[in-house]
């Protein structure tokens, strides 16, 4: 049997095809096979920078029997690049499975950096992002989707989510219910796209921008919700007057950042409660 090739995870655009890397098309245009989420959808980013390598589907369907026989075209010496749709392999997509079956067959697993749609989307949020978690979808149905978002009530730290344009306006009305009308969230949709839009504000604001115009509910969406509201009664009422002086004269972090310094609070307590003044 050949020695191994290598499994190569290969991000593509989210939107915009010039965002593609370099090495990412090389990697397309040498490895043997290409595991696609869909291949029809692959076969048009492929035929735009004029790639003719094979491809074969992998998806949450089949990925345990696709598993199987691209591990075994790996140890005879084939290479293989997964793509999923757009953005970062098994970041809320198919690839999970393969990925550890190489590991644990020693298969080299090669992982490029590029397109994700939940760092792009916090990167540009204005939200906190020292500490943050990625939860994927949350579920379809409100009942279930409500308990998750309960538990977000007293998280101290950033939370992003994908939606789909169907549950987009249902589940900011359940933040709405379940956290507060007053929650600061964010709202990325169409990402590197030409329509790009960021939509920031309390949550109750931001249903409402989306039910003025059923269009805004087209297209792709990142969620992102602010960490829960700073106590502010565990601040001191002078670090809250100067904060509240400062913030029309200075972006909120760098505010925030002076106050800290000022009187030795934590940062991330002070810019939270300078969110929670825009949501009164």
């Amino acid at each position: 049997m050949s020695e191994s090739a290598t499994l190569y995870i290969v991000p593509t655009p989210i939107g915009n095809l010039d965002d593609i890397s370099p090495r990412a098309l090389t990697v397309l245009s040498e490895v043997d096979w290409i595991a696609a989420e869909d291949t029809r959808h692959t076969h048009k980013l492929l035929q735009h920078f004029s790639v003719n390598t094979r491809t074969l589907s992998l998806h949450e369907h089949n990925e345990d029997k696709r598993t199987a026989m691209l591990c075994q075209r790996l140890k005879d010496g084939e290479a293989v690049a997964l793509v999923s749709d757009a953005g970062t392999p098994l970041i809320s997509d198919p690839g999970f499975i393969l990925v550890r079956r190489c590991r644990e067959e020693g298969i080299p697993v090669v992982a490029l950096p590029g397109p994700c749609a939940a760092i792009t989307a916090l990167s540009a949020s204005g939200l906190p992002t020292d500490k943050f978690m990625f939860e994927g979808f949350l579920p379809p149905k409100t009942g279930p989707r409500k308990q998750v978002l309960e538990g977000l009530s007293e998280r101290t730290f950033t939370t992003v989510y994908y939606e789909a344009p169907r549950r987009v306006l249902d589940t900011v009305q359940d933040v709405c219910e379940t956290l507060g009308e007053h929650r600061h969230i964010v709202l990325a949709k169409e990402l590197t796209k030409t329509f790009e839009t960021y939509v920031d504000g309390a949550a109750k604001n931001v249903a409402e921008w989306l039910q003025e115009d059923p269009v805004r509910q087209k297209g792709e969406f990142v969620l992102m919700i602010s960490p829960a509201a700073a106590q502010q009664k565990a601040l001191p009422p002078e670090a809250l007057s100067l904060l509240a002086s400062l913030k029309p004269l200075l972006p909120l972090k760098k505010a925030a950042a002076i106050v800290a310094e000022h009187y030795n609070l934590k940062k991330n307590a002070l810019y939270q409660a300078g969110l929670e003044m825009d949501g009164e």
